[in-house]
């Protein structure tokens, strides 16, 4: 099984194969290396067309994008990190089996944004979701600002986007952004998909 012991790691469970991201601090940052190490798995895998399941830890999804990182590009390389996180996406949107993102703790940035690319959402009571950017002077280039007014309406979305707000596992359900919020969000996962 493909593994990059650094940004994730990858178990068949049943029909499907649980990718578990992760990094040396916890929080799951989906650096410029981490990036391409998910698009060159999900591009391997997508010929089993096997269901996919992303997930964290009990603690964090994904905070996004390592903002030390982004701090240091100039503009050619933010230009292209931006095209890398949108290829990622369109991978994981495309892909030819369901995708769900089993989501506790934070989903942040760049990480939010993945979990909006997956084709299901369900999140753990402890799950919140949000995309910072606008507090730090940042906008989403990986398209969460196209999925998520699909998902929430456009009101929301706009507001979620502008003021920085972070939403409850509780409230997501409410607006529609996850199917439903349960103890072990991956346990569900894979009982829908029939792995359990």
């Amino acid at each position: 099984m493909i593994n990059s012991p650094f940004f994730f790691s990858a178990q068949n469970e049943g029909d499907a194969l649980v990718l578990r991201l992760r990094s040396a601090d916890g929080t799951n940052r989906l650096t410029r290396e981490c990036v391409g190490a998910l698009r060159e798995v999900i591009e391997k895998v997508r010929a089993e067309a096997r269901p996919l399941v992303i997930t964290g830890n009990e603690k964090f999804f994904s905070v996004g994008a390592d903002l030390n990182e982004i701090a240091r590009l100039d503009g050619p390389a933010a230009y292209e990190f931006a095209r890398m996180g949108q290829a990622l996406m369109r991978a994981i949107a495309e892909f030819p089996a369901p995708v769900f993102a089993a989501v506790s703790g934070y989903c942040m940035g760049g990480g939010f944004d993945l979990a909006l690319a997956c084709h299901r959402r369900i999140a753990a009571p402890n799950a919140v979701f949000g995309h910072r950017g606008a507090a730090l002077g940042l906008l989403t280039g990986w398209g969460g600002t196209q999925r998520l007014p699909r998902l929430v309406g456009k009101g929301f979305a706009v507001e979620m986007f502008v003021t920085a707000e972070k939403v409850s596992a509780e409230r997501a359900v409410e607006i529609g952004l996850v199917e439903c919020v349960v103890a072990d969000p991956l346990d569900e996962a894979l009982r829908r998909i029939g792995s359990k």
